[in-house]
């Protein structure tokens, strides 16, 4: 698997257009575990909202998409695909490549990242604010297999473009059945 890493690194590096940043390509177990820490996160937070609301039984789903909510930056994505390729869209706002991480699975694309944050501490009279996670989780199922080591990943103004070869369909070879132990 690190030998597949490394070729698509090599083909990221080298396919980059000018302007635009690569996000790095990592192996699926890191991802994994950083998938793991994320889901030990929000379930730790689900506790604490449901401790918060009177640890009242029936809104555990309610908790679990509230804690979600507070801890990931959604990523809308969009998917396209002709007939030798599959392109992934996804709005990564506010990332840049370097806190991104890609991992291609020849039916799935796990997109994470994670924000360094700096805050700042003003003395002012806030009258509306919003906030946003600084984590991204994303998997998305592709519909159909796709060749791991033919992959480009670009970074252009808030949208992360993934291009891939689809993986060559496998032939069909008609056979003819013959009865064993015929004379």
């Amino acid at each position: 698997m690190a030998e597949r890493a490394t070729a698509q690194q090599r083909s990221l590096a080298s396919q980059a257009s000018s302007g635009s940043l690569t996000p790095r390509f990592v192996e699926p177990e890191a991802v994994v575990n950083r998938m793991n820490e994320v889901y030990d996160a929000i379930a730790r937070r689900a506790f604490e909202l449901f401790e918060g609301d009177g640890r009242v039984n029936g809104r555990a789903l309610d908790h679990w998409f509230k804690a979600e909510e507070e801890m990931l930056h959604p990523a809308h994505v969009r998917i396209r695909e002709s007939d030798d390729a599959i392109t992934v869209d996804a709005e990564v706002p506010g990332f840049n490549a370097n806190e991104l991480q890609v991992s291609l699975e020849p039916r799935r694309l796990i997109i994470s990242g994670k924000k360094q944050s700096k805050s700042e501490a003003k003395k002012e009279n806030v009258v509306y604010s919003e906030r946003c996670s600084g984590e991204l989780l994303r998997s998305v199922e592709l519909p159909a297999e796709v060749n791991v080591s033919r992959a480009t990943a670009t970074l252009n103004d808030g949208v992360l473009e993934l291009n891939v070869a689809k993986a060559a369909a496998a032939k069909t070879i008609p056979l003819q059945a013959k009865s064993a132990g015929a004379a």
